[in-house]
């Protein structure tokens, strides 16, 4: 049978009709509900729906008219543009999870949840409304605003409600204050109540006093008079994009549920500030009970959101999964985080991140083992600590040797792994795990842990063994602080990593890089009272793009880190001060800091400030090159050092280099502290300089007549490389951009300014191309003499030294004085110093810094602030002329014992020996004079500590007299440290033998 033909048309206009027809009827349904639905509203939703969505009356009227739906929809979108998203849900579980994820990639300045009383209309659910404002203001903008005008009415009832409810806020502030939050959200000031904002004022003025993170608790009533609770956190510079998720989890883990909030992110024109209050209900009527499980379970999981990352794998796995709470995952991270560091710099095959990692997620049994046993050493709440620690260590000690899972090889990896988590609780002497409103996690190790973990992990180490290994962790990155003796003072270098690649990377050597710095840093500190240690953290940026994002997780984790630092070492008669830090130490531990490499002049003067707040025993002398101090960049302190070495080396090799033509080349840029200083000296003091190579992070400058002088000029101490004008290029030089790409297809480009033939020529080469030339250009580049300046350690190293020799054999630079710590490797020097090139190693010119900063601390624990001030510039010179001493007494010796020993030993042999010498004497005068405290007041010893001093101190009876205030212990070190460097620098050995021969023999024969 024939089907009849198919008429499309009346098909067309059948279904017309039905879908007219359906929507009529929709609409008319719609319309005949939307009152009674906004009438519901209005009854069941808190009254400050009705003001915060006073200025969205569409979105009101799209939830009125489509209520109805949300019995067969997930959610309505009642308004959806670039600035605000607000949603309509049914208020099930995961639901705000739901959208805050698909919010992850977005910043929210201002987020609102409100929950309906009683369920929807013939539905079992409430109602959820959801509201995300995306108008967050950038630093930039907030500093640089001028004066607001707020309306006087709305002034006046904000300064109000903060003079009814928080009166311990000063009457001053409130301008201050209201102004910040105008320029950040001018709507949120105008629609809500006044109550509502006096509560954000005095709720960041909080997160301000307490160090940058606040959490509090308090009782309220609902409109209906049922018992709720208002919970209060704020959080300075927060992680960013998926913070408020985060801590939603933790509210829903906690089996806290969120009826309203209202949540702000603001800017003060340096960092942002989450500002959050929680509306809440809990069948637990002990959240205000500040002694309650689950006020500080609350506390503490708030608190550990600054540390626990959500991306990490611990949190995904161990935290979501309900295996462990967030507390202790953030430990989880800090032993996979520490066991990688120690393990893998000797063996990153083997113990690579991912290795660590997946060793405690195979076994998560494992993992809890360690943590309670890291809680019965250290938890302060535990009655009879010792013996349950004894228990529990012999529990956990059985059951990693009995770790078995048949694959031996994966087997013997993770029993090492495991071992070195065990050593690392076992040498923990003091931490800040217990202390909740932290930022950071900090470890003080015992290094005889390294001893344990055995010379399969150590060997690539220096032989000599610290005094003190600090562990830190956070959640964007983790370091170690290493120092050589009880007092002790290095740099804060902190490395960004652009990848997770070049993270892993960086962590895989970082201890080793650390070590390494702190053990010359200890060599160089010779001529000053305190030995050597150096702080070295990495931090992983890989997910930024945005160079202000970086700069404000630089500072997160660089004020998590300090303040976890001050955690375990501010002291109280020798103990820990903070009682929930179990000390097993009890001494004063006087460490001095100082800026190094991602250490910004904001940061050094918050950490001095925080210093003193703190109560930490050096005050603001805990770091130097702060405004009441001496800053290496203005004044060039290291540089001078530097430019004596190479002044007095080319001396010896018939260079007079005030007089006389020569040429150097640089690593690191000129607006760095050392090259920079070095370049300005260099072109103030010596007229025929040629600078014909200059390389920092930004490019290469390579110019065979020099590069010229006046353009030079122009960017030293302000620019980069890339800022150099390519308009003074001579012939044959050219720029290197490293920051200037651009994409052709899929091959990425790097730009070339090359003069040619008189012409100026862009050129745009490969990425090969680029990084042959870029990191060639340091060993091809012939020059009298080499300054590594900056740049990454161990640059030069045993693989790749014969390519500082020319084609014909000889070296590309005569002498290199290194300006930078370990820019090349011990075994590269040894070779390259057989080749004839003489070499000065960082331990002795790169050590005038540290000098300096030495001299600064004296300064802070001598002077006030407004008498260094007044004297800063009289003070400096003092030490400058001291530095220039220094500098000069070691380079002479250093070249005086290499004639004496008919160049024998290597500059770098008797460089380390001097080094070794002088700390030697140190270390034994130090101890002697604990011994024998008295001494310190005898006239002659007092003459000796008087003569370390800068002429300013010397000469004057007022700063003399206050010599003898000075910590015991500070007096003991200057004093071994000024006869130490002097009987090295200034002593004779023979003269000195006859005189011991002589004062024996008059003892023994009056005997």
């Amino acid at each position: 049978m024939i089907n009849p033909p198919v008429d499309t048309d009346t098909i067309i206009e059948g279904a017309k009709k039905r879908l007219y027809g359906d929507v009529l009827r929709e609409i008319g349904g719609s319309c005949g509900s939307a009152g009674e639905n906004l009438h519901w509203l209005m009854a069941r939703m808190h009254p400050y729906f009705s003001i915060t969505m006073q200025d969205e009356p569409e979105a009101v009227a799209a939830l009125a008219t489509r209520m109805h739906l949300l019995g067969r929809e997930q959610r309505l979108v009642l308004a959806d543009r670039e600035t605000r998203l607000i949603v309509a849900r049914p208020n099930r579980p995961g639901s705000l999870y739901d959208t805050l994820k698909n919010l992850r990639e977005r910043e929210i300045s201002y987020a609102q949840f409100t929950q309906s009383y009683g369920t929807l209309p013939g539905l079992a659910e409430g109602l959820e409304v959801q509201r995300f404002e995306f108008e967050r203001k950038s630093n930039q903008e907030i500093y640089e605003a001028g004066k607001v005008k707020i309306p006087g009415g709305i002034r006046r009832e904000i300064a109000g409600a903060l003079r009814d409810f928080y009166p311990d806020v000063e009457p001053g502030q409130c301008d201050r204050l209201l102004r910040l939050l105008w320029l950040n959200n001018e709507h949120y000031v105008r629609v809500s109540p006044a109550k509502r904002v006096a509560q954000v004022l005095w709720l960041y003025l909080q997160s301000i006093l307490y160090g940058g993170i606040y959490f509090d608790a308090e009782e309220t009533e609902d409109t209906e008079h049922q018992r709720e609770y208002r919970v209060m956190f704020a959080a300075s510079n927060p992680p960013q994009n998926d913070f408020l998720q985060q801590i939603m989890e933790v509210f829903n883990r906690l089996g806290i549920g969120v009826k309203r909030a209202y949540c702000l992110t603001i800017s003060n024109g340096v960092h942002p500030y989450f500002l959050g209050n929680f509306y809440v209900r809990t069948r637990d009527a002990g959240l205000v009970d500040k002694n309650s499980e689950l006020f500080n379970g609350l506390r503490k999981e708030l608190y550990n959101t600054q540390i626990l990352s959500t991306t990490s794998h611990v949190y995904r796995q161990f935290v979501v999964g309900g295996i462990i709470p967030g507390e202790e995952a953030s430990l989880v991270n800090a032993l996979i985080s520490f066991c990688h560091t120690n393990l893998a710099h000797n063996q990153p095959d083997r113990f690579g991140f991912e290795d660590v990692m997946r060793a405690f997620d195979s076994h998560p049994a494992m993992a809890l083992q360690l943590i309670r046993l890291f809680r019965a050493r250290f938890d302060p709440t535990l009655k009879d600590r010792e013996a349950l620690y004894g228990r529990t260590l012999t529990e956990v000690t059985s059951a990693i040797e009995a770790y078995n899972t048949g694959h031996r090889h994966l087997d013997d990896v993770r029993r090492s792994i495991f071992r070195c988590a065990l050593i690392f609780i076992r040498h923990t002497l003091k931490t800040n795990f217990f202390i909740p409103e932290k930022q950071a996690l900090a470890f003080r190790l015992d290094p005889a842990y390294l001893t344990e973990l055995g010379p399969d992990f150590t060997a690539d180490l220096p032989p000599e063994r610290p005094f003190r290994v600090t562990f830190f962790f956070g959640r964007h990155g983790a370091g170690f602080h290493i120092g050589f003796s009880d007092i002790a003072r290095g740099g804060w270098r902190t490395i960004l990593t652009r990848g997770w690649d070049d993270y892993v990377t960086s962590a895989n050597t970082i201890f080793r890089e650390n070590y390494v710095l702190a053990h010359t840093q200890h060599l160089k500190n010779k001529d000053i009272y305190e030995g050597g240690s150096k702080m070295v953290v990495v931090l992983d940026s890989a997910d930024l793009a945005d160079q202000d994002l970086v700069t404000r997780r630089l500072y997160k984790l660089q004020f998590g880190f300090i303040n976890a630092f001050f955690d375990i070492f501010v002291t109280e008669n020798g103990r820990a001060k903070d009682p929930r830090v179990v000390d097993y130490y009890g001494e004063d531990e006087p460490i001095e800091l100082g800026p190094d490499e991602n250490m910004h002049d904001e940061m050094v003067e918050m950490i001095a400030r925080q210093s003193v707040r703190r109560g930490y025993l050096l005050g603001i002398g805990v770091i130097s090159s702060k405004k009441v101090g001496i800053n290496h960049k203005e004044y060039g302190v290291t540089s001078a050092g530097v430019v004596k070495f190479a002044e007095i080396t080319m001396a010896e090799l018939g260079i007079d280099i005030r007089k006389d033509p020569f040429s150097v080349k640089f690593t690191g840029g000129p607006n760095g502290d050392v090259a920079g200083n070095a370049m300005r000296l260099l072109l103030e003091r010596c007229p025929q300089v040629r600078i014909n190579l200059v390389i920092d992070g930004t490019g290469a400058l390579f110019d065979p007549c020099g590069a010229d002088p006046g353009a030079l000029k122009k960017i030293v101490l302000k620019g980069d490389v890339d800022a150099f004008d390519p308009q003074a290029l001579l012939e044959g030089g050219f720029l290197l951009y490293r920051t200037q790409r651009r994409t052709e297809g899929l091959c990425e480009l790097y730009r070339k300014v090359v003069r040619c033939e008189g012409e100026l020529q862009e050129e745009w080469i490969t990425v090969d191309e680029f990084y042959r030339d870029y990191n060639g250009l340091t060993f091809t580049v012939a020059a009298d003499l080499f300054i590594p300046a900056g740049g990454r350690p161990e640059t030069i190293d045993a693989e790749n030294w014969e390519r500082f020799l020319l084609e014909d054999g000889t070296p590309s630079a005569r002498a290199i004085v290194e300006g930078a710590n370990s820019f090349i490797t011990p075994e590269a020097r040894v070779e390259l110093q057989k080749k004839g090139v003489v070499i000065l190693r960082d331990a002795s010119a790169n050590k005038c810094g540290v000098i300096s900063s030495s001299y600064e601390i004296i300064a802070n624990l001598l002077m006030n602030e407004k008498e260094f001030l007044a004297n800063k510039e009289r003070y400096v010179a003092d030490v400058l002329e001291i530095l220039e001493r220094r500098a000069g007494d070691e380079a002479r010796l250093i070249f005086r014992r290499h004639r004496e020993g008919g160049g024998s030993h290597l500059y770098t042999e008797i460089s380390a020996g001097i080094s070794q010498e002088i700390n030697g004497h140190y270390a034994r005068l130090f101890a002697f004079f604990q011994s024998r405290p008295e001494l310190c007041d005898d006239p002659l010893f007092k003459r000796a500590i008087e003569s370390h001093m800068p002429a300013l101190v010397r000469n004057s009876a007022k700063y003399r007299g206050r010599i003898k205030n000075l910590p015991p212990k500070y007096r003991f070190a200057i004093l071994a440290s000024e006869l130490a460097s002097s009987l090295v620098y200034r002593g004779d050995s023979e003269a000195s033998f006859v005189e011991m021969l002589r004062a024996h023999l008059m003892r023994s024969l009056s005997i």
